[in-house]
């Protein structure tokens, strides 16, 4: 069922569930950054638990550019720094297999969320060095990721190698708030002072801030958001109030993104043109933009 490795691992981890991850992790890995890699091994066995109904709703916001004649049961889908699993989990129903792939601890997790879809093989590797054959995938997931590696064109570049002819990319890249006013970026620019700080605070003392910033930052502007929206519907002048993308998450996930926002000691920002390049020098085109948050995500087709 599952795809040939191109590679024999280098070792093989067993897990309390009898599902083996098959780990091709080097001392000599080119583009990776390992505290980061580290922070969301840490962040994702923090954060190892999501609803059906969560990953429902985060799934409908990332796959609304997608449809049924692209993923289907027939595709053969990689899921590109899978994190905890939760896309993969969103979309093992819908296709024929997934092949979830992740630098970090956060592996673990991710068997944990898929142990009962028998079509996901989770894998340890990194974006330089994906142990399968080029031309492989009918489509790619790769959300949230990139944007945390130090060469992030390159990781492109390698990861749509694997990706067949006329299959497709999800991508989804941090914007660099270049459809938002000088008061959104002041704000923005103001906080990540204060990210670079905290990300290089040990774990404890950083999942403890992170969350005091979820609940004394997050939630008072989420419940103004959604009193706003139950009063005058959902007009676009609340949307641009900082943080109304989460009005109709769980204190779960704003506890997450709080971590990830916050605890990251790297992270990238593109603009929707910068994405463009960086998509049509890997070999995609046809790109499609979603006008809805999370700003960027992106659906391309390869040449």
């Amino acid at each position: 069922m599952f795809l040939k490795y191109s590679e024999n691992p280098n070792k093989i981890i067993e897990t309390k569930i009898k599902k083996n991850i098959y780990s091709f992790l080097t001392e000599n890995e080119t583009n990776l950054d390992q505290k980061t890699v580290d922070s969301f091994g840490e962040e994702w066995d923090k954060f190892n638990s999501f609803t059906d109904e969560e990953i429902k709703n985060a799934g409908d916001q990332y796959f609304d550019i997608v449809n049924s004649a692209i993923l289907n049961k027939e595709s053969v889908v990689l899921d590109l720094g899978c994190g905890s699993g939760r896309w993969t989990k969103y979309v093992a129903d819908k296709v024929s297999i997934v092949e979830a792939v992740d630098p970090s601890e956060a592996v673990f997790s991710a068997v944990n969320l898929t142990q009962n879809n028998p079509n996901v093989r989770v894998t340890q590797a990194s974006v330089s060095n994906i142990p399968f054959a080029d031309n492989s995938f009918d489509f790619i997931i790769c959300l949230g990721v990139l944007h945390h590696i130090p060469d992030t064109q390159q990781a492109l570049i390698d990861l749509c190698k694997k990706l067949k002819p006329n299959g497709h990319i999800l991508l989804y890249l941090y914007y660099s708030l270049d459809n938002r006013g000088a008061f959104y970026n002041f704000i923005f620019k103001s906080s990540t002072i204060l990210r670079k700080g905290i990300s290089k605070l040990p774990h404890s003392p950083k999942k403890i801030i992170c969350d005091i910033i979820a609940f004394i930052v997050y939630m008072p502007l989420v419940v103004i958001v959604r009193f706003l929206f139950s009063i005058f519907g959902k007009k676009n002048w609340i949307k641009k109030i900082p943080l109304s993308y989460y009005s109709d998450k769980s204190v779960n996930i704003i506890r997450n993104d709080a971590l990830d926002r916050f605890g990251t000691p790297l992270e990238q920002r593109f603009s929707k043109l910068e994405i463009s390049v960086m998509l049509n020098n890997a070999g995609i085109s046809n790109n499609k933009f979603s006008s809805n948050e999370p700003y960027w995500h992106v659906l391309g087709k390869k040449l």
